[in-house]
């Protein structure tokens, strides 16, 4: 790589490891923790590219953008960030970003989207009309694959491809059909969803084009159609008439497999994939129960009543479960406990006299008690591949995988030897200093797991 590159971190670790990565690969680096050091570089002319965290100290690096495209039009900037939200995926779209990466970022990932922008003359902006619009959006999650949602919904957001969401039951398609066009530039336009029965008779498809004026078409579980209603979504989407609207489809099950089967005619599933988007199952990101289980929770708190929590306990019987109604079925049990809990703290006999009557397939971690890890690992890696669909996942996987397993692996181990890093070391069987340095590269909190002696 060739180049200057402004890096904004409050954090010294990862300006230190940023800094050594970017000068390996050939660049220079100017390094700071200051938004306002950094909006004088770029008012100074410096810099190919920036590479920005959004929470620092001296503000946020999202409102700097508009400054930073004012001054310095195509400078292409990369925003980092530990809140991990889709609204900071669609914030960073909006405000021109080049690129956006939650952390923590997958290092190699970093390098390849930062070599990219170096190459390139001038970045494309995705940006929206700036009218007023909710504050955040129903759709909550921090790990690994609901950031690659929210990463490819920010993408598609503004495009006029059509869009197809899948994935079971209650897991939140409709939620992001809704998101896309709230937060996109035809959010001020109708949003319809129709189902077969209003496309039954002939002029059915005409009225529909009629309601939806331009704006977002839903339709609902495709899959469920029947052939003929199919091939009139079809001449519907070939001549929308004079104002053409944004077409999103939700299906429970791959259509790819189901036009295979001949489930799905071959026409409507390449019309209606130009985008696909795969939503996983709650049983697919178990460590955001927690997360849902606190928000569902302050969506039933009532005026000046003590907010209802979940005690660890009773997350842990959460994340155990398996969900088989996913998010809703998540969030009703959530609302009864709420609603009919004694205490402020939620127990564990509350949670499980509630799921007691809910149905259940095989606990999540029953499958653990008996397989080999290196089944249990084949397992999530298959499930992970298939996550991506058709597509291969990004590159870097190897080191990523690795990664994911380190960081738990030591975790664990420095918990059972106390924090002793001589112990852990020895317990893993790898020398002090290495895993002092895999300690600070995987940005492990040591301090909050010591024990008292």
């Amino acid at each position: 790589m060739d180049g200057t590159v402004l890096v904004a971190d409050d954090d010294r670790t990862i300006r230190t490891v940023l800094t050594q990565a970017l000068t390996r690969a050939g660049c220079k680096v100017h390094a700071t923790s200051s938004l306002t050091t950094l909006m004088r570089w770029v008012g100074e002319g410096k810099g190919d590219v920036v590479i920005s965290d959004v929470m620092m100290p001296d503000g946020n690096g999202l409102e700097m953008l508009p400054k930073i495209n004012q001054d310095r039009p195509g400078l292409p900037v990369i925003v980092i960030s530990a809140q991990n939200t889709i609204m900071t995926a669609i914030q960073a779209a909006e405000a021109e970003a080049y690129d956006y990466l939650p952390k923590p970022f997958d290092l190699p990932d970093l390098m390849k989207r930062t070599a990219r922008a170096l190459e390139m003359k001038a970045h494309s902006p995705i940006r929206a009309d700036s009218d007023e619009r909710p504050d955040e959006l129903p759709l909550v999650g921090r790990t690994a694959v609901m950031q690659a949602l929210y990463r490819v919904v920010a993408r598609v957001m503004n495009t006029d491809l059509p869009v197809l969401i899948w994935g079971e039951s209650g897991t939140g398609k409709s939620l992001i059909a809704r998101a896309i066009h709230d937060f996109s530039d035809r959010r001020t336009l109708p949003f319809v969803t129709i189902t077969a029965a209003e496309l039954q008779d002939l002029e059915g498809p005409a009225r529909v084009l009629a309601r939806v004026k331009g704006g977002t078409l839903l339709i609902d579980e495709i899959g469920d159609i029947p052939e003929e209603l199919q091939a009139r979504i079809v001449r519907m989407m070939d001549t929308p008439g004079e104002y053409v609207p944004r077409f999103l489809a939700t299906s429970q099950s791959d259509l790819t497999a189901a036009m295979e089967a001949g489930m799905v005619r071959k026409d409507l599933y390449y019309r209606l994939s130009g985008a696909t988007l795969k939503v996983p199952s709650l049983r697919e990101r178990v460590d955001d129960i927690p997360l849902l289980g606190e928000h569902f929770l302050g969506r039933v708190e009532k005026v000046g009543q003590a907010r209802r929590v979940l005690s660890e306990d009773a997350a842990e019987i959460f994340r155990t479960y398996s969900w088989p109604g996913n998010v809703r079925q998540l969030e009703n049990a959530v609302r009864r406990l709420g609603l009919t809990s004694r205490a402020v703290e939620i127990s564990a006999s509350e949670v499980e006299q509630v799921l007691g009557s809910q149905p259940e397939l095989d606990p999540i971690r029953s499958a653990g008690d008996t397989e080999k890890l290196g089944a249990s690992v084949a397992r999530h890696l298959k499930r992970y591949f298939d996550l991506h669909g058709n597509m291969l996942p990004p590159p870097g996987l190897y080191q990523r995988i690795l990664r994911e397993v380190e960081a738990p692996l030591i975790e664990i181990a420095l918990d059972a030897t106390g924090g002793n890093q001589a112990k852990c070391a020895d317990l893993l069987g790898i020398n002090r200093n290495t895993l002092r340095k895999k300690i600070t590269d995987l940005d492990i909190e040591v301090t909050r797991r010591r024990k008292l002696m």
